[in-house]
């Protein structure tokens, strides 16, 4: 079983490209999903997000992500220490669910892959890029937010030229039909090279 990552920045339509690829039989993992799920269900890590940002990080017995995003924002260090408590529990829950699956190739969408070095672990790994105003404009309608929220957002991630350096495969996701037979050249050299 082969793992694809499968990155790109906010607002770049990487699950949008991850649903063209599981239309295709592609069974898909989404990271930031996963691990919101864990934050809420693993005792182990509400325990040590406790301890690390204090009784408000749960409010109702869920994750409190506006004052969890509030204080990670401009605190990288913060960030981190974060990360380190629900990165390890994603990777160990990814490697239990690929064991699970069937197929040539599974697709694991991470938005921080190559930050986490999560694509060192991928066999290939596929960027997602769109210029920058079209994703300012996407999470600005997505999300009812500000221009200035995306761009602090964008800014904090790395530049889609490291990522460049970094990606076996791009699609530039500015056009449905484009994008959709970039996915298709795609999957098809994919399978040529793991068949």
């Amino acid at each position: 079983m082969k793992i694809v990552g499968l990155t790109g920045g906010i607002g770049s339509g990487k699950t949008t490209v991850a649903r063209v690829f599981n239309e295709l039989g592609i069974t898909v993992y989404i990271a930031d999903d996963e691990a919101k799920a864990l934050m809420n269900r693993s005792k182990v890590i509400r325990r040590k997000l406790v301890s690390l940002f204090g009784s408000q990080a749960y409010m109702n017995n869920e994750l409190n992500r506006p004052y969890i995003a509030s204080r990670i924002f401009h605190d990288k260090d913060l960030l981190e220490k974060m990360n380190g408590i629900v990165h390890p529990k994603v990777a160990q829950h990814f490697a239990r669910w690929v064991k699970k699956q069937t197929g040539y190739y599974v697709l694991k969408e991470s938005a921080i892959l190559f930050e986490t070095n999560g694509h060192k672990k991928c066999d290939f790994t596929i960027l997602v890029t769109v210029s920058e105003p079209v994703r300012i404009k996407r999470v600005v309608e997505r999300d009812q937010t500000t221009k200035e929220k995306v761009k602090a957002i964008i800014d904090n991630q790395l530049s889609d030229a490291e990522k460049l350096a970094k990606a076996d495969f791009v699609i530039v996701n500015e056009d449905w039909d484009d994008m959709h037979q970039q996915v298709l050249e795609i999957h098809k050299k994919l399978l040529k090279r793991i068949k």
